[in-house]
This record gives structure tokens, C-alpha cells and sequence, in this order.
């Protein structure tokens, strides 16, 4: 029952950890232009890189998690995404979290254990 908690939050942080470098790429690219200049910065940007490298370990260690646990469990547990996706908006992005969506986070912390039992 753990091993599923473990890895399904190893590869949440990992998709939440690509989503938050792909927020920083974007937000040192600029406005986005159709020139070859803009998509060359696109594709020599490191965070957009690191954001490709996490993503593809998510994918890998979600294709396990498909392989070795039912669907009906592994999947609602991948709403973890959001705990990580909203803390790393509360610490890397300094954004304001108001009470309600914080309830909203120890809603899904308590779901995901429901769907473990």
C-alpha cells in the first residue's frame, strides 16, 4: 500500500517539479514572437531543459506504476500534483494562498489516503 503512495508522489513531484521550471522558462523568455530568434532562446533555455528531463523521469515512472498497480488506484492518487504544484507556488513563486485552498489541499491529502485503504 505505501510502495504505490511513494512512487505515485515521486512521480507527481517530478511532473509538478517540470511544471514549475516550465512557469520559470516562460517567465525569463519574454513575449512570444514567430521568429527564429525566439524559438532558438526556446530551445537553448536550460530550465525548458531541466522542465524536459523531469517530465520524461515522470513518464518512465508512471509507465512502472501502470505496469505494477491497478488504475483505479494509481490514478486519483496522481492529485498530489496539486500539494506540490501549490506549495512550489507558495514558496518559489511568493504567490498569496488564501485559507480556502489550503482546506481545499488537506481535502485531497485525506482523499488520497481514503483511496490507499
Amino acid at each position: 500500500m505505501w510502495k504505490i503512495f511513494g512512487l505515485v508522489a515521486l512521480q507527481t513531484l517530478f511532473l509538478s517539479g517540470g511544471q514549475v521550471m516550465l512557469k520559470l522558462a516562460m517567465q525569463q523568455l519574454g513575449k512570444f514572437e514567430w521568429t527564429w530568434a525566439y524559438f532558438k532562446s526556446v530551445l537553448t533555455d536550460w530550465w525548458l531543459l531541466a522542465c524536459g528531463i523531469s517530465f520524461g523521469f515522470a513518464t518512465v515512472l508512471w509507465l512502472y506504476i501502470l505496469k505494477k498497480f491497478p488504475f483505479s488506484q494509481a490514478y486519483p492518487l496522481t492529485s498530489l500534483s496539486f500539494v506540490f504544484g501549490m506549495i512550489a507556488a507558495w514558496l518559489v513563486f511568493g504567490e498569496s494562498i488564501p485559507f480556502s485552498r489550503w482546506i481545499g489541499l488537506v481535502l485531497v491529502v485525506l482523499g488520497c489516503f481514503l483511496i490507499m485503504k
